[in-house]
């Protein structure tokens, strides 16, 4: 089932994706928004029940949902509820039309129309910069949008659905990178801040929850790359980044592709229409030391697009046979 699920589910977002517009999307800012307003006091017990609410009661909510089904009615429609909050928590196309904009205009030569899509992505000034820092930007923020939006999610959903708690891990993961964002977000527009002790609760939460599966993306960003120089940037380098999960997954993409990340690419001044990247969730730049590698050019963006398809091929072929010897045993 778990097999089945994903793959109906990447299919359903590649033939129909969820708009960033989508109604689901005003709702979770919705939830979010509300559970700070009313159960955040600014202590740190109220942040943790505020986050509480906001996290683990709608994955309780999936999981309950599930059970009823599959006991109550029957399993068919049960893996239709999974396909559906799979659907809505995971997808390349939630964020893949930015990349495709900024390739395509690199592509025609024009590296103005690439900055101000680069811009709008981020919410960043990207007036000033060259090429191949373009370049360098969008790889980072690419591969980090696609452990977000696919392998994080599918790495949590895989893990509690084998232990039979149906969508609750990708409801769970979700939501837990979007609350830590969008908190942080509401501090810096001071429109009803959340308030310190809630982003930092959040903050924490989220790289723990985030530790295990950002360490399965290098994993995968590993085995279908180039291993040993994988992994061993993963070891020497990961730490330069100013986010520990961050930077694994970075430091192993520089040594799969054998491209030089970090540094100015995390220096990105904040453009003066918003004062933080709501869209990006990357932390606040800081000053960082590159990886090794070649200067980023045109060419790297294929080799990182096939990367990323070759990691999930490598997932669905993992939950496959797993799937295969479950029915088998």
């Amino acid at each position: 089932m778990i097999f089945f699920a994903i793959f109906s589910a990447l299919l359903l977002e590649q033939v129909r994706p969820l708009g960033r517009d989508s109604a689901i999307h005003g709702w979770l800012r919705a939830w979010a928004r509300w559970t700070s307003d009313n159960f955040d006091a600014g202590k740190t017990h109220h942040a943790w029940i505020s986050w509480a609410l906001a996290v683990v009661l709608p994955a309780l909510v999936a999981t309950g949902v599930h059970w009823l089904l599959a006991r109550g009615v029957g399993w068919p429609l049960a893996v239709a509820w999974n396909v559906a909050v799979l659907y809505l928590t995971l997808g390349f196309r939630q964020f893949s039309h930015h990349f495709t904009e900024i390739r395509n205009a690199l592509e025609a030569g024009d590296e103005s129309q690439a900055r101000e899509h680069l811009a709008a992505w981020q919410r960043v000034d990207a007036s000033e910069l060259p090429r191949r820092e373009i370049v360098r930007h969008v790889i980072e923020y690419s591969v980090l949008a696609a452990h977000r939006h696919v392998f994080g999610v599918l790495a949590w959903y895989s893990v509690l659905a084998a232990l039979g708690l149906g969508p609750a891990g990708a409801v769970f993961y979700r939501l837990a990178e979007f609350v830590a964002r969008y908190w942080r977000y509401r501090a810096s527009v001071r429109t009803q801040p959340a308030s310190a002790a809630l982003q930092q609760v959040a903050g924490a939460a989220w790289t723990v929850v985030d530790w295990l599966p950002a360490r399965a993306t290098a994993l995968g960003f590993a085995v279908v790359g180039s291993f040993e120089d994988a992994i061993d940037s993963w070891r020497h380098h990961a730490q330069q980044f100013p986010n520990d999960n961050d930077g694994v997954i970075l430091a192993a993409t520089s040594g799969a592709v054998n491209v030089r990340l970090g540094g100015e690419a995390l220096k990105a001044k904040p453009a003066a229409s918003a004062l933080l990247p709501f869209e990006a969730g990357l932390q606040p730049p800081q000053d960082t030391a590159a990886t090794p590698g070649r200067e980023p050019e045109f060419a790297h963006l294929r080799s990182v697009v096939g990367l990323v398809w070759r990691s999930v091929v490598l997932w669905l072929g993992l939950l496959a046979l797993l799937t295969l010897a479950r029915l088998l045993g």
